[in-house]
C-alpha cells in the first residue's frame, strides 16, 4: 500500500487524477489518500505531491504516530530523516515535536539520522478527519511529483490570452483523460494550447485545432517552446500537430485519437460564428465522440445533457472554484455502451 499526499482543496478531484497513475485510490482524511499500487506516472501528477510506502494509519496526533512507528516492522537499513506535515494547517500538531519523537523511535530501532542526505525519508502526515479528529499517516517516501508549474504561468508563455487555463488544472485534466506516452490527445478548441502543452509534457502525442488562425499560430509557438525543452523527471515530450478547423467538423477519421479534452466557450448568451453556444458545444461533443472513446470537457456550466445526447456517459463531475463569479465544471466522459459514434438520434 502507498500513502498519497494530495494538493489543492478538492480531494475528490485530486483522487480522480491520482487514479490515472495509481490503483484503488481512497481518500482517508483531508489531503491524504492511500493507493494499492503506484506507477512512474506519479511524477507527472498535478494534485498529488508525493507517494510513500505506507507504514500505517492511526487516529490521534504525535503520541499515536510514535506508537504506530514503534510497533511497525521496519524492513530497511541506512540513514533516515523524518519530515512531518500538518496537512493544510488543520490539526494544530507540532511538526517539530513529531519529528523529534519519531526520530527518537528510529534511533532506538538502530537507525542513524541524517537530515541532509538520508537513505530513507519517513513522511509523517497529520490530517483532519471528517469528524474533526486527527488522522496520522506514516510512510517511506517513494517518489515525488515534479513541481515545475510556475515555469508555465499563462501570462509568462510566449502566447497568452485572457482566460487561459492554469497549468495545474490543464495537467490534471490531461491526466484524467489518459495522457501518457503512446497515446494521442486532441483539443479541438485549443485556444492558447495549455492542455496540449501539459499533455505533451507527460509524453502524449497531441493534436490541436481551433477556428481562429491566431490561436493555431499561438499554440504552435507555445508547444514549440515547451515541448522542445521538456521537463527533467518527466517522459520525453510527445509530438504535436495543429490545424485551423471547426470543432464540429474535424479533419480526422473515426477513432483517430485516444482522448479529447476541451475548454468550452463561456457565457450562457454567447454566440460563436453566428451559432448559439449550446449548438456549438453540442455539435463539438458529438464530433469528439466520433473521433475518441474518452474525454474531458470543462466549462462554466455542466454540459451533462449535451454530452449524453452526443453518445457519452458522464462518469465523474467536479466543480472547481475560480473566483466569486466563476466556477469551472469538469465532466469526465466515456463512450456510452451500445451507442454508435456521434450524436444520439
Amino acid at each position: 500500500m502507498y500513502l498519497l499526499e494530495l494538493g489543492g482543496e478538492d480531494d475528490a478531484f485530486a483522487a480522480r487524477e491520482a487514479a490515472s497513475a495509481c490503483s484503488d485510490v481512497q481518500v482517508r482524511a483531508r489531503g491524504v489518500a492511500t493507493a494499492r499500487d503506484v506507477t512512474e506516472r506519479v511524477s507527472a501528477l498535478a494534485y498529488t505531491h508525493a507517494a510513500s510506502e505506507l507504514v500505517g494509519l492511526a487516529d490521534g496526533g504525535v503520541d499515536a504516530a510514535a506508537a504506530l512507528l514503534d510497533a511497525a516492522t521496519l524492513d530497511r537499513e541506512g540513514s533516515v530523516a523524518v519530515r512531518a506535515r500538518d496537512v493544510r494547517g488543520a490539526t494544530g500538531v507540532s511538526t517539530q515535536r513529531a519529528e523529534r519523537e519519531l526520530g527518537s523511535v528510529l534511533v532506538e530501532r538502530g537507525f542513524a539520522v541524517d537530515l541532509d542526505d538520508p537513505d530513507h525519508e519517513l513522511r509523517a502526515l497529520f490530517a483532519r478527519a471528517d469528524d474533526g479528529g486527527t488522522v496520522t499517516a506514516l510512510g517511506w517516501l517513494a517518489t515525488a511529483s515534479v513541481r515545475d508549474f510556475g515555469d508555465r504561468r499563462p501570462t509568462d508563455k510566449p502566447f497568452f490570452q485572457p482566460g487561459s487555463m492554469d497549468p495545474l488544472l490543464a495537467r490534471a485534466v490531461a491526466n484524467v483523460a489518459g495522457a501518457r506516452p503512446g497515446r494521442t490527445v486532441l483539443d479541438p478548441m485549443c485556444g492558447t494550447g495549455g492542455v496540449l502543452v501539459e499533455a505533451g509534457l507527460v509524453g502524449a502525442d497531441v493534436v490541436g485545432t481551433d477556428a481562429q488562425r491566431k490561436m493555431v499560430r499561438g499554440t504552435r509557438e507555445n508547444l514549440g517552446r515547451y515541448l522542445s525543452a521538456g521537463v527533467k523527471g518527466l517522459p520525453d515530450p510527445g509530438g504535436f500537430a495543429l490545424a485551423r478547423a471547426d470543432a464540429t467538423r474535424l479533419p480526422l477519421c473515426d477513432g483517430a485519437v485516444d482522448a479529447v479534452v476541451f475548454d468550452a466557450p463561456y457565457g450562457r448568451q454567447s454566440k460563436v460564428a453566428n451559432r448559439s453556444l449550446d449548438a456549438l458545444v453540442a455539435d463539438a461533443l458529438a464530433e469528439s465522440r466520433r473521433v475518441a472513446d474518452r474525454g474531458v470537457v470543462v466549462g462554466d456550466r455542466a454540459w451533462d445533457d449535451a454530452a449524453r445526447d452526443a453518445g457519452w456517459t458522464v462518469t465523474d463531475r467536479f466543480v472547481r472554484r475560480v473566483h466569486a463569479t466563476l466556477d469551472r465544471h469538469v465532466l469526465v466522459l466515456a463512450a456510452a455502451e451500445g451507442v454508435t459514434r456521434g450524436r444520439v438520434k
